[in-house]
Order: C-alpha cells, then structure tokens, then sequence
C-alpha cells in the first residue's frame, strides 16, 4: 500500500461523523425515555416507534444542513488548495457564508495574491540578475579582447621598437667600427672607441628591455638540463674579476661543501641572475669587497635541490625606506644614483622574475654606507643521470662539404637586399674591404629580378621590406630548382622571441640580428661561401680566441647542414669537437649549448636540437663581437 493510500484511510467525512454523533446523542434520549417508560410500566411500542422515526428523521436533517452549511464550503475550500498545491496560483472559489469559513477563504486569496506578488518579483529579479551577468559577462569578454589586443598591441610595438632601434644602431656600430679599422689619430680613436662603448650599452639597454618583455609575457621557459653547479658559478665569477680588480675591490666566492656536483636547470639563466647581481655589486663598491656564499641543501622534496646564494658588499647601501623599490622597472633607490653610476634599474627587476621562474625568492638587506646583501633562493631538479658526452671527432676540418655547391666563379659575389641606406652603405664597405663583389637591392621584387641575371655565393637577407618583404622573397627562391641552393642569410633587425625561427622556417639558412658586427657577418658568409674571406686588419685578439672562434663559425655551418639532411650521426661528431674545443679556452657559454645539443642528439629529438643550435649560434656571435671589441682596444 503506497504512502498516499495509507494515509487516506482513515479519512471520514465531517458530515458522516456529524451525523453519528447527532444519531447517537437522539437515539440515547429516545432510549433514556423508553427505558424511563418500562420502568414506569407504561411503555407502549407506538410511542416508541415513533420515537424511533424521529431520531431518524432528526439526525438526517442535522446531517444535511451540516452537509450544506459546512461541508461543501470546507470542500470548496480544500479543492482550491489542492490547485495552490499543484502550483495554480490563483483565487480560490469559496461560499459566501458570512462566517469563519468565508474568513478563511478570504485569508486564503489574500495569501495567494501574495505569493503570486512575491513569485513575480522573484522572476523580475531573476531575469534582471540574467541580464546583469549577460552584460557583466560581454562587458567581461569586452575587457578580455581588448586586454588581448594591448598585449598584441605591445608584442607588436616591441617588435616594431626592436626594429626600429636595431636598424639605426647597426648603422651607428657599422661606421664606427669602419672608422675604427682606418688609421686616426690616438684622440680620434679615444672618441670612437668612447662611441662605441655608448652604442653597446645603448644596444645591451634594448636587449634588457626585449628580455623583460618576454618574461611579462610568459614566452620565456627555462631549459631542464645537467649541469656542474659549482663550475657554472665559478665559470661566471670570475668574468667579474677584472673589472673588480680595475676598481680596486676585492671578489671573493665560498661554496659549501655539500654542493651538489650536478644540478638539473637552465645555466644560461643562472649565470645572468648571478652576472646581475654581481654587476650591480661591483657598479656601487668604490673600496672594500664583495664575498659571494652559495650552499644547497634538499628540503621536503628529496627531488629538488634548494641552492641559496648571497652576494655582500661594501659598496654604498641602500635606504630602507628605498629597499622596496629597487626590484621594480625602471626604479633606482635614489634620483641620484642613475646620474652618478648609470644604468635603467632594470636589472634587478630582470632578475627578480628569472628567480620566479625557478619558484625561488629573493630579498635585499641594507644599510646606507655599509654595504649591501642580496640573498636568492633557487630551485634546481636533482641530477639522475650524468651529462652525455659524446667522442670529439678527429681535428680534420670538413668544411669543405658543407661548402655551397655554386661554382666557384661566384665565391666572391653578395647580393645584399637591404632598402635601409645606413645598413647599405655598412654592409657594403665591410664587404667590398674584404674583397667581396656586391649588388645591391632594396626590396624582394629586385632581388628577384637581380638573381634572374646574375650567380650569387650568398644573399644578405632584411626581412622588413616595401614591395615584398625577406620572409616571402625566401619562400620564392625557395620553389625554385636554381635558386634553391643559394644561401641566404637573414641580416634584420628583427631580434623579439621567434623571429629567428620565422627566418629559418621561410628557408633562411642562418641569421645575424642587427646590429651588425662585421667580424660575425664575414664568419657566417665565409662559412657559406667557398672563398676564404681576407684577414681582419684589426689588431690579433687571443693566440687560442681567434683560430677556435673561424673552426667555430664554420663548424656552425656544418652543424646546420647536417640538421637539414637529418644526419645526427655527423652532427653528433661535429658538436663533440667544438665542445672539445670549447672546453680548452673556457668558452663557458659555448660549452653549455654544445651540451644542450649533444643530449638533444641522443635523445633524437630534432625539435631540440634546432632550439639548442639557435642558442649555440647566439653565444658563437657573442664571443665574435667581444673579440672584435677586444682587438680594438688592444690596438
């Protein structure tokens, strides 16, 4: 038996009750008389039949007057409650009876007017609350394109500023260095040389800025690799000991024992934090020292190694009421600093995010006059494997496979696609200083039209041009049996994350970011071309710098020769040697890329050994330029 039915029962109707409790009451009396009668020995069976008759009579009489002045009302009442049940709002019928029933139907539709009111409002307020959430929603995803177009906005500004500041500073860096290579007078040459310091900082301001721009942006991602973390530290301390020593201030490093001796992280990111922070140590420490502490020690994770580094001077100090500041863009602790040592005061904020970037802390005690203590906390995988060394291949130069197949009757001939009159006017003075033959265009469409008339060894590719720009001009060359070969190398000022990639995509073989030094330009077009470019006649650099620095610009040729024709067993020997080479002048930064290589080689995975060529290329044209400028102040 269901709930319902249970429940129903022992329903009785009112008027049923009513009626055998009237039936009941009369019939009590009539028996009350009857019973008095035969006690009274007067009891006559007509009189009581009649009373009978009328209990009867009396008692369906009470019942149909209850049924009609109480029981239909009632019902009337619970039938329109029944409906208000079933959620039918609205008035109920009930008999106008002038008493408690026709109050409480009354009260029933005055409650039912409520509920219709309330249940009203509810759904105004509910179709008002959907409107406010459709419009905060499109006003949420207004504010969210519009967030997405300033972010497009800004990537696109600092490409274009990139540009923009690379293209006169490879002009500017361009004419120096070929005022510098002609003979002047020892003033003439202080002045140039002064320039040239000016135009690099210029150059190494634009580049923080391009690095903080990527970390903002969340396109920069550390690198998971092995690596010796007392080395790399030590490797990067003692870059600094010369300008130290300049200054008359003494560089000192302790290591704790329980250094671990391979960690698992991105070294090109340490050695910047440590080379920022050290920096700025040496830049406000007129007298005294500074003393660099590293110790590592395993937290909750045994997986992870916490390496703790602090760097102590005894420069000039920091106010306290500035202290919180000095990890922000483009803020010094004081108006003056800037003016007295230089420098934007971005790179504390540089290094702050790259500690982020290894879910470290850093934090900064000073006091003013005293010195100053900047402590890092960092967060490096535990190493599970030693780093893959592979066998350096035999010192015998291949260089002359991966020469271009063009005949050598156009060894000396550059076609140089630049619409930029400075870079022009560089580029073609460097070139034709050396030996070279050079035609010029200034868009892709005369490329085009110079490459249906003549042989080239190489061509120096812009990428931002009118009429047709380098990427699409590549392309073109690229869908032609003749042309497919030509080397094309990538001359642009266009320097933000990816841009190298785009170049080598469109079918670039290499790519050199402007500005331009002319010691890097003549290496990569060497390594393309089969004619040997004539001699610097700038002053020698290091016996050991200079013969490692040409075997590794053409050595960069060959590495990417064998990636494009999946040949990783040569690559494999090619990268051993100049990691060997490498190794032997302490070629710190060469070394690590070459290892990112080698592991990327085992692991066969291209993707990776592309990335890790493009940062081999980068450090190679570092140690270029440096050379270049080291040779220059030598003479």
């Amino acid at each position: 038996m269901s709930e319902a039915s249970a429940n129903a029962a022992p329903f009785r109707s009112l008027s049923v009750k009513f009626f055998r409790f009237t039936s009941l009451l009369v019939l009590w009396i009539v028996i009350v008389i009857l019973a008095y009668d035969i006690n009274q020995g007067n009891f006559n069976p007509s009189k009581g039949l009649l009373l009978c008759t009328v209990v009867l009579m009396v008692s369906w009489a009470i019942a149909r007057f209850t049924i009609k002045q109480l029981i239909k009302p009632i019902r009337l009442l619970q039938i329109g409650m029944e409906e208000v049940g079933r959620g039918n709002l609205e008035r109920i019928k009930f008999a106008k009876t002038g008493d408690e029933i026709e109050f409480l139907g009354k009260s029933f539709n005055g409650m039912i007017e409520r509920l219709i009111e309330t249940q009203t409002r509810l759904v105004q307020q509910h179709e008002e609350l959907e409107q406010k959430v459709h419009e905060r929603t499109q006003a949420l995803e207004e504010a969210m394109q519009k967030a997405m177009e300033a972010s497009g906005a800004k990537s696109e500004f600092l490409a274009n500023m990139s540009h923009e500041l690379r293209t006169p500073m490879n002009g500017l860096l361009g004419m120096i260095e070929l005022s510098l290579d002609a003979p002047a007078s020892a003033e003439q040459e202080e002045q140039l040389e002064t320039a040239q310091r000016c135009a690099l900082s210029l150059l190494a301001l634009v580049n923080d800025v391009l690095d903080l721009s990527k970390i903002e942006s969340g396109k920069m991602a550390l690198e998971k690799i092995s690596f010796p973390l007392a080395n790399q530290l030590e490797d990067t301390l003692k870059g600094h000991e010369l300008k130290a020593r300049q200054k008359g201030v003494l560089l000192d490093w302790k290591f704790a024992p329980s250094m671990p001796d391979e960690v698992v992280g991105d070294p090109l990111r340490l050695r910047q934090i440590v080379n920022n922070l050290v920096s700025n140590s040496i830049k406000f420490t007129d007298e005294g020292a500074i003393e660099v502490r590293v110790a590592a020690f395993k937290g909750t994770d045994p997986t992870k190694w916490n390496v703790e580094l602090h760097v102590i001077d005894t420069g000039a100090g920091i106010p306290q009421d500035k202290i919180a500041t000095i990890f922000e863009k483009f803020t010094q602790a004081d108006g003056s600093i800037s003016r007295r040592y230089g420098g934007t005061g971005l790179g504390l904020a540089i290094t702050e995010r790259l500690v982020d970037l290894h879910n470290g802390s850093i934090s900064a005690e000073s006091e003013l006059g005293l010195g100053s203590k900047f402590s890092v906390l960092l967060e490096y995988d535990v190493a599970v494997a030693p780093v893959v060394v592979l066998a350096p291949v035999e010192t015998e130069s291949k260089g002359s496979e991966g020469s271009t197949s063009h005949s050598k009757d156009n060894a000396g001939i550059v076609l140089l696609v630049e619409d930029n009159i400075v870079n022009q006017k560089v580029v073609m003075a460097v070139l034709k200083k050396r030996g070279y033959e050079i035609d010029l265009a200034s868009n892709g469409e005369e490329a085009l039209v110079k490459l249906e008339q003549r042989s080239y060894a190489v061509v120096l590719m812009d990428v931002q041009m009118p009429v047709l720009d380098g990427l699409e001009t590549t392309r073109r060359m690229r869908l032609e049996e003749r042309w497919k070969d030509i080397p094309v190398i990538a001359m642009t000022a266009h320097a933000m994350n990816g841009d190298k990639e785009k170049c080598l995509a469109a079918g670039m073989n290499a790519y050199i970011s402007k500005p331009v030094h002319s010691a890097h330009l003549l290496a990569t077009i060497e390594a393309y071309t089969s004619r040997p470019v004539k001699k610097l006649t700038a002053a020698p650099v290091d016996d050991l710098m200079k013969p490692f620095l040409s075997r590794a610009n053409d050595g960069l040729a060959q590495l990417r020769k064998s990636l494009d024709n999946t040949d990783l067993a040569t690559l494999e020997e090619q990268v051993g040697y100049l990691l060997q080479a490498a190794e032997a002048i302490s070629a710190t930064g060469i070394v690590e890329c070459a290892k990112r290589v080698e592991i990327a080689v085992a692991a066969k995975n291209t993707d990776d050994v592309m990335h890790s060529l493009l940062l081999l290329e980068g450090e190679i044209a570092l140690l270029n330029q440096q050379a270049v400028v080291t040779s220059y102040h030598a003479g």
